[in-house]
């Protein structure tokens, strides 16, 4: 007995401990029941999304959609990825939050309050297309480490805020300045409080665009604190990683950015094609800026069961990094022929582009339907795999759904 009361006792300190609090009726804790506040948190109540969205991984919290959970124009937080790389910041105080400028490109080393930026500066809303680089690496073969994507890393919400480059212009850069890096406030996996766990960012031509944003709302409310709250640099068209979340610096740099993650092979490709598996050295890395032409059917849900005779409307969306998407088809015979879609304009540049098209099939059975989006330069989505690279980025492969007609 005195064994049992001195391991029970042992215990509840160590659960104590973990909740930062003594346990009140403690000794009346069912053998084994482990308290609420040490379980593990529900990600989908944490963060609003909803159930159907598909868990990858926890440390750092990393969720995507399926591709029909898409199909809204402006999507919603609770169809929106998650792509972290360290903790999400435990404590954020919006009233002495504070955006500094820095770096060797500075005239001045000039800091803002949120307030100052919202009133000093004339704000901007733009819908934009946010696409993680590793969206589709589960396709790869031989397979890439990192997070298994499929397809539905990828958003287009409405952002409001501040243009960056109307802030820099008051700041003051010199002439000397190639890139934009950012600084954060969610701390390294390791809790090593002198690690950053990313801080990349933008060449400055990119920077000094209409729509790259320092954003503070999403879809006309607060940005979601998985999504950068309160602050957060916006840069549509480029991998995802490059609009920083929860920033509290922006260095003005006379060099291309070397933060975490800007160097070795993260969020870089070959400079040149290499066969699957190949080695290739950091030097023959390229950095990732404008994403490849791509689109994504999501309507109707892969699946889909239809009598014959009937037709089909298909919905979707397509984009291509910082060009526009000029021609849309889709194929029911594997990419043999291929038949024009309705395609939109984005509604502003960097906008994600909505496409629709009714089919008719000609018997019975088992069909695929196949999109290719070709953007403006006249480059189309290539029907499998693009080629290999080490870190399995930038998959634009044609998406597809399975269909079946039944009498």
């Amino acid at each position: 007995m005195q064994r049992r009361n001195f391991v029970k006792k042992t215990t509840l300190t160590s659960l104590a401990t973990l909740l930062g609090s003594p346990i009140v009726f403690g000794q009346q804790l069912p053998i084994g029941y482990q308290p609420l506040g040490i379980q593990e948190p529900d990600p989908f109540k944490m963060f609003n999304k909803d159930a159907q969205m598909v868990l990858l991984n926890d440390k750092p919290w990393n969720m995507e959609a399926q591709a029909h959970l898409l199909n809204d124009k402006v999507t919603p937080n609770k169809f929106m990825f998650i792509r972290n790389n360290g903790n999400i910041p435990k404590e954020i105080d919006v009233d002495s939050w504070t955006l500094t400028f820095d770096g060797e490109s500075v005239t001045q080393e000039k800091t803002f309050t949120l307030k100052e930026l919202k009133t000093k500066f004339k704000q901007y809303t733009y819908q934009l297309t946010l696409e993680c680089g590793g969206n589709g690496r589960s396709e790869f073969d031989p397979p890439a480490k990192g997070n298994q994507w499929t397809v539905g890393a990828v958003s287009c919400a409405k952002w409001t805020g501040v243009r960056l480059k109307d802030v820099l212009e008051d700041v003051g850069i010199k002439e000397d300045a190639v890139y934009v890096g950012y600084h954060a406030t969610d701390t390294h996996l390791s809790n090593d409080p002198t690690k950053e766990p990313i801080s990349r960012g933008v060449p400055i031509e990119k920077a000094m665009q209409e729509e790259t944003l320092i954003a503070f709302q999403m879809n006309g409310e607060a940005i979601p604190l998985a999504h950068g709250f309160p602050l957060r640099l916006i840069a549509g068209g480029f991998p995802a990683s490059a609009s920083g979340k929860w920033i509290d610096r922006l260095s003005i740099r006379n060099i291309v950015h070397d933060g975490p993650k800007m160097t070795g092979t993260a969020y870089r490709v070959p400079c040149t094609p290499v066969a699957p598996g190949e080695k290739v050295a950091d030097e023959d890395m390229c950095i990732i800026e404008s994403m490849p032409v791509k689109s994504l059917i999501t309507y109707p849900k892969t699946g889909a069961i239809l009598q014959k005779g009937k037709k089909l409307d298909i919905k979707g969306h397509a984009w291509a990094g910082e060009l526009r998407v000029t021609q849309m088809e889709y194929s029911i015979d594997f990419g043999s022929t291929w038949k024009a879609c309705q395609l939109q304009q984005p509604v502003n540049r960097l906008a994600w582009q909505h496409f629709s098209a009714t089919i008719d099939f000609p018997k019975e059975g088992y069909y695929e339907v196949w999109a290719r989006a070709t953007d403006e330069r006249g480059k189309a989505q290539p029907m499998l795999l693009p080629g290999w690279n080490p870190k399995g980025y930038l998959n634009n492969a044609c998406h597809r759904i399975a269909v079946k007609i039944s009498s």
